[in-house]
């Protein structure tokens, strides 16, 4: 018997085996959950995300293409799932872009207008746009769970352009939950620790990251991916009935610590 058993629903964020939507996808297959999956478009970016999910050993599994910066295709995904699994359970959303010639030391204040909009598009933006999708699907009520980073909260160097954009995702989760939560809808979201992803490794001085945090957190450690896909069993499932609206850090303890 797993806490996800007769459970579906969607996760978009998949790039390769080392993304924290894969880890999620992972804890979320072993406790029973039955996931459907989103890709970039163009063979490339399928292929990649077959690939992944290819290991996890699903017989069979719903994939498409997906443009997030595009609200036609987020109708025809949404509409796609409707039509053919007319409920969705939860939805996992793991994707964020910021141009990487901006994440950089000393590059922040002169973030050109076409930079920031787009990162704040890609990285809160479509947060709601799917959230706003898949309520009318949640038939019987349902978790949706986003992922962001301590640089939401505090100056990271860096991390820039993409901490302005984490710091809305957050503030959507609030204002999501407030009005999700009369349809039995819970929004949270996920605030991990660095993980070698590939779009982590666009940020300047990544490997100091690592070493600072596996220094000072209270764990010393880093954290594993592991970690994050449980932690978000526990959002997506019955377990966290009466929790919505919050940020949940899971980054062996780091974001405690005043340094």
């Amino acid at each position: 018997m797993g806490l996800m058993d007769n459970k579906r629903g969607l996760v978009v964020g998949i790039a390769n085996d080392h993304s924290y939507a894969y880890s999620i996808a992972e804890s979320l297959c072993r406790e029973g959950a039955e996931c459907l999956f989103t890709h970039l478009p163009g063979e490339k970016m399928e292929r990649r995300c077959r690939k992944a999910v290819d290991k996890l050993g699903l017989e069979d599994y719903w994939i498409s293409p997906m443009d997030a910066s595009s609200d036609e295709d987020l109708d025809r995904v949404f509409d796609a799932i409707g039509s053919e699994f007319d409920q969705l359970d939860f939805l996992v959303h793991s994707i964020a872009y910021a141009d990487k010639d901006w994440l950089a030391r000393g590059k922040f204040t002169a973030t050109p207008r076409e930079v920031f909009t787009q990162a704040m598009d890609i990285s809160a933006y479509t947060y709601m746009a799917m959230a706003d999708r898949a309520a009318p699907l949640m038939k019987d009520g349902g978790s949706m769970i986003a992922m962001s980073y301590l640089g939401a909260e505090k100056a990271v160097p860096g991390y820039n352009v993409m901490g302005v954009a984490k710091a809305a995702l957050e503030a959507a989760t609030r204002y999501l939950a407030m009005e999700l939560g009369t349809r039995n809808i819970r929004v949270n979201t996920i605030s991990g620790g660095p993980l070698r992803t590939m779009s982590a490794m666009a940020v300047a001085g990544f490997g100091d990251i690592l070493g600072w945090v596996a220094e000072k957190a209270p764990l010393q450690r880093n954290i594993t991916g592991a970690e994050v896909g449980d932690s978000a069993v526990y959002l997506l499932s019955d377990l966290s009935s009466g929790v919505t609206g919050q940020i949940l850090h899971v980054d062996a303890g780091f974001s405690t610590i005043g340094l």
